[in-house]
């Protein structure tokens, strides 16, 4: 009997290749040996979660037509782990010890199709074509189970399986090895290089300080890992926005010098990031970001290939990013009234759009009246680096940003008008501008000026 994280696969035809830290066992595996193995699956390792899409139907029409030639007609699955124990007849016990970056690597689609095609002979048609997600079909997979079982023999097509394993298990720094390499093929043989900067970080754990710190309902929409977020929202959060946006109170800590400049070789390091690469440049801000957060002074290896936060001046900076959008949505929801407040028809811009229902903010999906472009938005949210300081080793906000944006906000705006229509209202010429961040850093330096002197002429 299977415990968790534990299986055993039986190949039917393998071939065993060595080479360096790693050994690979390539052959058939009967597929109702398969079913095991669904026992046990997540996809943790994975950096993409599987999606039923054409790719999952194409996959379950082969099986159906043509069982006899499948194990030609896919690419089949990839497993991996440090932890198992050869036994004989091409039999192998795998236990997954760290879901996190052990376990099944590529083939997301495959299995999905595999358990949805196994389910589809013990379920109704209608519930089958309700299965969209890999969890849709674990749940459905647990009810069914025993039924299943009571088929197993009748499944006898074979799946082509790759399963990776440390060439010599027995040494602790094969095995080392073998854990750092596992992320960087699983990220390759997903094939998407967007993908692998974020889901290698992921798996590293980089994001996990930041998830802690952001507002829960937020959280849950992030698409921490691709084809999966926790909410019921449909279009999820973009990682990389998340990531982006961090570089607002990181920017504070490297102009005040305390991010690192060196690399623990003594390479000279450079975290400086110009405000427009936030609108323009996501995917190289979360390369930086990666490279920050591997940084021994900010992380270091818990269990390879993981990485854990120690450094609190990170932290406090992950801090002042769990308000950032919400607050750009405070922007975003309020901005057409401060524009109209100020003489303006901000519905008459042309790249504004009113939706007869609205139109629901980026991050809280709190629905507003107006369709704000993201390089309207961006540069006044920037501004708020202003209301950032370092105190006693922590980066801290100055005043409560969410109420003074709400004091502020209208003025904010009556000066933003200026960038905005020597723009002529192009949202990525404002956006891709330095001076307009680097404006509105100004603008909202006096008005906490301003408010200040109010405060001292009140007492």
């Amino acid at each position: 009997m299977n415990t968790p994280n534990k299986t055993i696969i039986r190949f039917e035809q393998a071939a065993e290749q060595s080479d360096g830290p790693i050994k690979r066992v390539v052959g058939f595996v009967a597929a109702k040996d398969i079913i095991k193995l669904l026992d046990e699956a997540t996809l943790d390792a994975n950096p993409r979660s599987a999606k039923a899409n054409s790719v999952v139907s194409d996959i379950i029409e082969s099986v159906t037509e043509s069982p006899k030639i499948f194990q030609f007609k896919t690419k089949g699955i990839l497993l991996g782990t440090s932890d198992f124990t050869e036994l004989d007849r091409k039999r192998f016990e795998l236990r997954f010890s760290d879901p996190a970056y052990e376990g099944l690597l590529d083939g997301g689609h495959n299995m999905l199709a595999l358990g949805t095609y196994f389910l589809s002979q013990v379920m109704d048609e209608k519930d089958v074509k309700k299965l969209k997600l890999w969890e849709d079909m674990k749940a459905a997979w647990s009810v069914n189970r025993q039924a299943i079982q009571e088929l197993r023999d009748q499944f006898t097509f074979k799946v082509p399986v790759e399963l990776l394993l440390p060439s010599n298990p027995d040494d602790a720094e094969t095995v080392t090895v073998f854990r750092q390499a596992l992320i960087d093929i699983c990220a390759a043989r997903n094939n998407n290089a967007q993908l692998t900067t974020e889901a290698k970080a992921n798996q590293k754990g980089f994001y996990e300080e930041i998830k802690k710190r952001l507002p829960q309902s937020i959280s849950e929409r992030v698409e921490w890992k691709t084809n999966e977020w926790e909410s019921d929202a449909t279009r999820p959060i973009k990682v990389k926005d998340i990531v982006a946006l961090a570089w607002i109170p990181l920017t504070v800590l490297n102009e005040a010098g305390l991010l690192p400049n060196k690399t623990e070789n003594g390479s000279p390091l450079n975290f400086t990031v110009i405000p427009q690469n936030i609108y323009r440049n996501k995917g190289e801000l979360s390369l930086l970001f990666d490279k920050l957060m591997e940084h021994p002074s900010v992380s270091k290896q818990k269990n390879p290939p993981q990485y854990e936060m120690h450094s609190t001046l990170i932290g406090s900076a992950f801090e002042v990013l769990g308000r950032l959008p919400e607050l750009y949505d405070q922007i975003y929801l309020n901005m057409g009234e401060a524009y109209n407040a100020n003489g303006g028809r901000f519905g008459k811009i042309n790249e504004i759009k009113q939706p007869r229902h609205g139109s629901p903010a980026p991050f809280t999906g709190e629905v507003g009246e107006y369709k704000v472009p993201d390089g309207y938005v961006l540069p006044i949210l920037y501004g708020l680096k202003a209301l950032m300081a370092v105190e006693s080793g922590q980066l801290k906000w100055k005043a409560d940003p969410s109420k003074f944006l709400a004091r502020n906000l209208r003025a904010l705006v009556g000066a933003y008008k200026m960038p905005m229509e020597m723009a002529g209202f192009d949202p990525q010429k404002i956006a891709k501008n330095e001076n307009s961040y680097l404006f509105m850093v100004g603008e909202v330096e006096k008005a906490l000026i301003k408010e200040g002197s109010v405060a001292k002429g009140g007492n």
